[in-house]
């Protein structure tokens, strides 16, 4: 799903299209912070990041976890998140 669908989902009166915006807005951001990360670690990256290494990691942890919990709340919720 591309960001445009997602927004649209985040403007829908049903909460659980703008569940579904959530995590896949989540996902796509989580994405691209490990494609990020792997050019970082291959010295392949076009830029100089001004927060360490370590702070990604962090965060890509703490996203990863927020994603759990949200395809835990979508089994209880029955939310269907498939792409």
């Amino acid at each position: 799903m591309n960001l445009s669908e997602i927004a649209k989902l985040m403007l829908d009166g049903d909460y659980r299209n703008r569940f579904r915006a959530e995590y896949y807005h989540l996902k796509v951001r989580l994405n691209n912070l490990k494609a990020v990360l792997k050019l970082w670690d291959e010295n392949k990256l076009d830029f100089t990041p001004d927060c360490p290494r370590s702070i990604y990691t962090i965060q890509l942890r703490a996203m990863e976890e927020y994603l759990a919990v949200l395809e835990a709340r979508a089994r209880i919720e029955n939310v269907n998140i498939d792409d």
